[in-house]
């Protein structure tokens, strides 16, 4: 994991899961938990690009 993607996850997860995995059901999910609360949605970040 890079030192960018590992800051992306941090500040903006969304941006970090749509660079690796692109529009589909995991940045959707990670755009949900990150509106939801800021940590579920890096915890799920860190998770899913790893």
């Amino acid at each position: 994991m890079s030192l960018l993607t590992i800051i992306l996850n941090i500040l903006l997860p969304p941006v970090a899961v749509f660079m690796k995995h692109g529009l589909g059901g995991t940045f959707l999910l990670n755009l949900l938990l990150t509106l939801v609360g800021w940590l579920p949605g890096v915890i799920h970040a860190f998770l899913v690009n790893d």
